[in-house]
């Protein structure tokens, strides 16, 4: 039986020396690896009560669309700064060579609205914990955070439960 790391590409040195890049253009690109991880994502949110999916930019687009669509729900991008056209709030993050930020319109998520955050990869947690900042500052909550991949060596998925959230991931690699 197929898993979604058959699809996944490795780079070896990209986009630095010594980094094993996990590559999921080519899981997208393939219909029944793509088919796989939303089945999978699906599979790891049955039961929860999700009204709303979130997704970082820009893979989580991808993925979060798909998720929407199947369970039934609406989609919301969590931006980069300056790439949302209305009223936005931001939250800026850490990354290995100085910050980012990313933005969420301001109307976009409701008082008790519950949030499945989804991206395709789970490195150290701060792009995750940021859009969790932003769908918390306007009141919902985050029920989950689904991933395709956890890099699990870089603590993205300690940082994440160290918040109370729960975190799923299709498949984890280590060392990198």
């Amino acid at each position: 039986m197929a898993h979604v790391t058959d699809y996944i590409r490795t780079i070896p040195d990209f986009p630095h020396e010594g980094i094993m890049f996990r590559d999921v253009t080519t899981l997208f690109a393939d219909r029944d690896g793509l088919r796989l991880a939303i089945e999978g994502l699906v599979a790891a949110c049955e039961g929860l009560e999700i009204d709303t999916v979130a997704g970082l930019e820009a893979r989580g687009f991808i993925l979060g669309g798909a998720l929407a669509d199947r369970l039934g729900t609406g989609f919301v991008p969590i931006r980069k700064k300056g790439k949302l056209p209305g009223k936005t709030i931001g939250q800026s993050y850490k990354l290995e060579y100085g910050e980012a930020e990313v933005e969420l319109h301001d109307d976009a998520l409701h008082e008790g609205q519950k949030v499945l955050l989804v991206d395709d990869l789970l490195a150290t947690g701060g792009t995750a914990e940021a859009g969790i900042k932003l769908i918390e500052r306007l009141g919902a909550k985050v029920v989950a955070c689904a991933f395709v991949i956890d890099l699990e060596d870089l603590g993205g998925r300690k940082l994440l439960e160290g918040l109370g959230h729960r975190v799923e991931a299709l498949c984890a690699y280590a060392g990198d």
